[in-house]
């Protein structure tokens, strides 16, 4: 069984190759300088010397504020056009397909959590994007898994661990948005659970996960920096406006992805074995 993985430099990217590593699993891994997923021909060309047996699609343009304006065409390219090309390739080569989305495909006014059945209804350029990339993977007919995720941490890339702990060196006290709510995503575990999809044969469609537990942002930051001296402070989001909106309630129901066995850390205890994990290996 080989793997193709998309989106080779990133916080998930990396994760899964760590992960397939460990496994002893054969893949190869692109980055955006190696594969241009927005190259429809170039897609084909890869898949057709690679014969994926599984497409882990990790690739994304991620910066959601930038897709308002500067960003917004490259966002499109990369989140639709990019993720039809691979969908239709995984198709073409009957690869399994898993495609990761995000929680801001909702608009976060629902009070409780959302399924994967429920309506989107995505604010912002990048959910908009995303939402049409998942449409995207259904219309190509693969067979596909798409795991919508949110709050994503990881050893790699910039992600809001390292941005408060980068902080937190040069600053007594930090404010933190305290009126939005989620469940924060160890990238560890989101590499798991796509590959436990695969080992169990999961019924194919669209699954949630991050790790277990709710969270505002101001939470995960006391958590991350609870053995510092730095005081952290609680503010509403409008004293810390931001280009493209952020779902102020955006908690997904992870039944589902319970359902199928597999066992979903606290997102406490996913930053605590991740924080160990990052002091023990500097």
């Amino acid at each position: 069984m080989k793997f193709l993985i998309t989106g080779a430099n990133g916080q998930l990217g990396q994760e899964l190759q760590n992960l397939l590593r460990e496994l002893g699993l054969d893949f190869v891994a692109f980055d955006s300088k190696q594969l241009d997923i927005t190259n429809s021909a170039a897609v084909l060309s890869a898949f057709e010397q690679e014969q994926p047996d599984i497409v882990l699609h990790a690739a994304a343009y991620t910066k959601v504020d930038l897709a308002e304006d500067d960003g917004r065409e490259l966002n499109w390219q990369v989140n639709v056009d990019g993720t039809k090309n691979v969908a239709d390739a995984a198709k073409l080569y009957e690869a399994k397909l898993l495609a990761v989305s995000t929680d801001y495909v909702f608009d976060g006014t629902n009070e409780g959590e959302y399924l994967e059945s429920d309506a989107v209804n995505p604010q912002n350029s990048y959910g908009r994007a995303k939402l049409a990339g998942e449409l995207a993977v259904t219309e190509s007919g693969a067979d596909a898994y798409i795991i919508r995720t949110s709050w994503v941490f990881g050893e790699f890339g910039n992600n809001f661990v390292y941005t408060m702990q980068f902080l937190a060196a040069t600053h007594p006290k930090l404010t933190v948005v305290n009126d939005q709510l989620g469940r924060p995503t160890w990238t560890r575990t989101l590499a798991e659970f796509m590959l436990h999809l695969v080992d169990t044969k999961a019924a194919y469609g669209s699954y949630h996960l991050s790790n277990e537990g709710i969270a505002t942002w101001f939470d995960f930051a006391r958590e991350i920096l609870k053995d510092t001296d730095v005081e952290v402070a609680p503010v509403t989001s409008a004293e810390f406006p931001q280009k493209a909106y952020r779902p102020k309630h955006s908690v997904m129901s992870l039944e589902k992805a319970k359902a199928t066995g597999f066992e979903i850390l606290s997102w406490h205890e996913a930053l605590g074995e991740f924080l160990a994990g990052i002091k023990k290996g500097s």
